[in-house]
């Protein structure tokens, strides 16, 4: 796949360099020219602008801070289909409250802000080192809500790439809910217990 990446953080690092390996022609671009081109020399990608970050792509990852998120996105013009992929945690640092408005979600912010593309929720309820650590034992659920099939099949084989394991919680109108997971699981993390054992085995 032809993939662009928001973000020029932890985060994008580790996935972009992921799919890379995977076989997937990867661009990344960000505010800073610099720390794109930088990034991308590290992990084998392209560096773009952020204007050109989305043209001509399958897919289209988001993973800047939240308050920066809408703005970004606007500013990349994603074209009508493109699967863009929602990473980010409007959360408090260190405490995992939610920090937008009641009923709101970031997914749907964003959604907002590219309106002909087809948003799905992903890759927000790890950090960035599991992607870059082989799996042990079970694969990581990569959790995933959106209203496009196709988007979702498309986010899936990534997540498959990664050597997750893709699950649909439902439609976009649950992002808020796997939003409320992921700040659980962060305030749980910083708090030093492990999420996991809040979470009864299947």
């Amino acid at each position: 796949m032809r993939i662009g990446i928001i973000g020029t953080g932890h985060m994008a690092k580790a996935l972009g360099t992921a799919w890379v390996r995977a076989g997937h022609d990867v661009a990344i671009a960000g505010r800073s020219p610099g720390k794109a081109q930088a990034l991308a020399d590290e992990s084998g990608a392209g560096a773009v602008p952020l204007e050109e970050v989305a043209v001509g792509r399958d897919a289209v990852l988001v993973v800047v801070p939240w308050d920066a998120a809408e703005h970004m996105v606007a500013l990349a013009d994603v074209p009508d289909g493109t699967a863009l992929i929602d990473a980010t945690n409007a959360v408090e640092h260190g405490v995992g409250t939610l920090v937008i408005g009641p009923g709101e979600s970031m997914a749907g912010r964003i959604a907002q802000a590219a309106p002909g593309a087809h948003v799905v929720k992903a890759f927000h309820t790890f950090p960035f080192m599991r992607w870059t650590q082989p799996s042990e034992g079970r694969a990581p659920i990569v959790l995933m809500c959106g209203d496009d099939p196709g988007a979702l099949e498309t986010v899936g084989d990534l997540a498959r790439d990664l050597g997750g394991e893709p699950v649909v919680l439902g439609g976009l109108d649950r992002a808020r809910q796997s939003e409320e997971v992921a700040g659980f699981i962060i305030g749980m993390a910083f708090a030093g217990h492990d999420p996991s054992a809040a979470v009864p085995a299947a």
